[in-house]
């Protein structure tokens, strides 16, 4: 029995390009995609056309090269200029063009805004295309590792902790040379003189640091990125790190917002949830939230913004010192709003003189204004002892927040199916992300170009979720169908591409209209 056997290389092939890719190929929506938008209205840099000189690459081809390169795991410029010679459908895709490495990754660090501003035209076009419900929002963060060591990232600590090492081995090394000097054994002494002035480099080096930081106001700073910040990733698991914050529709799992910030996830519930607002363009929605985002700040901005939240509020603490039993913690303490008081679990009332105070340090509340109820009623309490340690008896604080939050405590504890749907919507993003494709990193540095790269990452991910619930056909005449602002000076080019590109296969055409 014979082996398969292929076809013989010096065989003759009449083929084209057109006839290599099926129908249902992903690359043929990049092409109809990426052709129907119109680049300079989005914010991208457009290459003008010269009399003189060699002529440029359109900018549309590089931003083919990256959607088809994201898709399939690639990101490297010089990978993807690999597969630009190599790879068929690449070459379907470019009309055989080979742009060179360095042009291909001067498109992504040139144009994070076009990247940002084509992903929420994406999220358009899906909520057109009834793909976004826009009801129910499951909003969360996931850390990506930034282009910068912890050993490149210092804070007040870390550099004081190095210029008292530098100073220890300083003396350390003086001592050497005294004891050299009174031995007179005629010992070298280079090495240490050596070494000392290196000492010395080093510490003007993290006093110039330590200078920068004071200045900058930060709590901590990075040298390789100087957007970059040490999170905390899990537990007690501290990354160099990007936060990107991600905000899903329940209907089919799909992305509707993203921006990444450098710090952790306490203060960023309003921003996200409010440019998932804008970007849906409805008056109202439900935004499910896990503990971490519990600040009564960002809930009222919600709030203010018309935006429902159901955000798991985290365990009451107790102070190492404190006597407070369950039943006399904060809940269990009745708010009257109609007299500004508190009732306590004895019956007796907490009064306040209405003056605001302003909560200093650098705890979660920072900044917050609150009032203070008490009452005299301690004094003679029988279960004092089981309340509080103060002398003076209990006292509580109310936030200027605390309507909003107790509200939305409230529809947490009536919801709790609704809110378990969080982690079924947002995980499968980040898993996807992470995990199977490996996007837990960035190679860019400055936030703002990071932000352009993770926008593209959210868009890949709702294009590749997109086709698996529409097929490739009928996602392209939608997008011919639909009416954007960014689309409509380029339709005739969506169709002279193809037009050009084939008239002869006969198992792919697509029909235009004028």
């Amino acid at each position: 029995m014979q082996h398969i056997t292929g076809i013989p290389r010096n065989q003759m092939v009449f083929s084209s390009f057109e006839d290599t890719i099926l129908p249902n190929n992903p690359v043929r929506f990049v092409d109809a995609f990426v052709e129907a938008l119109d680049m300079e209205s989005l914010g991208f840099t457009v290459q003008t056309l010269k009399v003189e000189g060699r002529p440029s690459f359109d900018t549309k081809i590089f931003l083919k090269i990256y959607l088809y390169g994201y898709l399939n795991g690639l990101r490297s410029s010089r990978k993807l200029e690999k597969e630009c010679v190599r790879n068929i459908e690449l070459q379907w895709l470019l009309c055989g063009l080979m742009p060179n490495y360095h042009s291909i990754s001067d498109f992504r660090k040139q144009n994070p805004s076009g990247l940002r501003k084509l992903f929420k035209l994406f999220v358009s076009f899906l909520k057109d295309t009834d793909l976004i419900a826009g009801e129910i929002i499951a909003i969360d963060g996931t850390k990506s590792r930034a282009h910068n060591s912890k050993k490149a990232n210092f804070s007040q600590k870390k550099i004081e902790r190095h210029l008292a090492y530098i100073e220890e081995k300083t003396q350390e090394y003086l001592a050497q040379l005294d004891q050299n000097d009174s031995q007179d054994n005629g010992i070298s002494i280079t090495n240490i003189q050596e070494k000392i002035e290196r000492l010395k480099q080093n510490k003007i080096g993290y006093e110039l640091l330590e200078e920068k930081l004071k200045v900058s106001g930060e709590p901590q700073i990075s040298t390789t990125d100087e957007d970059a910040r040490a999170l905390l990733v899990q537990g007690v698991v501290v990354e160099v790190s990007y936060n990107i914050q991600a905000a899903a529709d329940n209907k089919h799992n799909l992305v509707v917002a993203t921006h990444t910030i450098n710090r952790n996830d306490l203060n960023a519930l309003g921003a996200i949830a409010v440019e998932a607002k804008e970007n849906l363009g409805v008056e109202t929605f439900t935004a499910l939230v896990d503990k971490g985002y519990h600040n009564g700040r960002e809930i009222t901005q919600c709030k203010n913004h018309n935006i429902t939240t159901i955000v798991a509020h985290p365990t009451p603490g107790r102070s190492k010192d404190s006597v407070t039993q369950p039943d006399y913690l904060v809940a269990q303490f009745q708010y009257n709003k109609s007299d500004d008081t508190y009732t306590c679990p004895q019956g007796k009332i907490l009064k306040t003189t209405g003056k605001w105070h302003k909560k200093s340090g650098r705890t979660e509340q920072s900044g917050y204004q609150f009032k203070k109820y008490r009452t005299s009623a301690c004094k003679d309490c029988p279960v004092k002892h089981l309340c509080t340690s103060r002398a003076g008896g209990r006292e509580i604080d109310r936030s200027e927040y605390a309507d909003a939050v107790e509200e939305n405590n409230q529809r947490y504890q009536e919801n709790p199916q609704l809110y378990r749907t969080r982690q079924e919507i947002n995980e499968h993003i980040f898993g996807t992300i992470k995990r199977q494709w490996g996007y837990n990193h960035t190679n860019l540095t400055g936030l703002e170009k990071v932000n352009g790269e993770h926008s593209l990452i959210m868009l890949v991910y709702n294009i590749k979720r997109t086709i698996n619930i529409l097929s490739v056909p009928d996602l392209i005449d939608k997008i011919k169908n639909w009416k954007s602002p960014y689309k409509a000076k380029t339709l005739f080019l969506l169709k002279t591409a193809y037009l050009k590109l084939n008239t002869a296969s006969n198992f792919y055409q697509l029909k235009f209209t004028a």
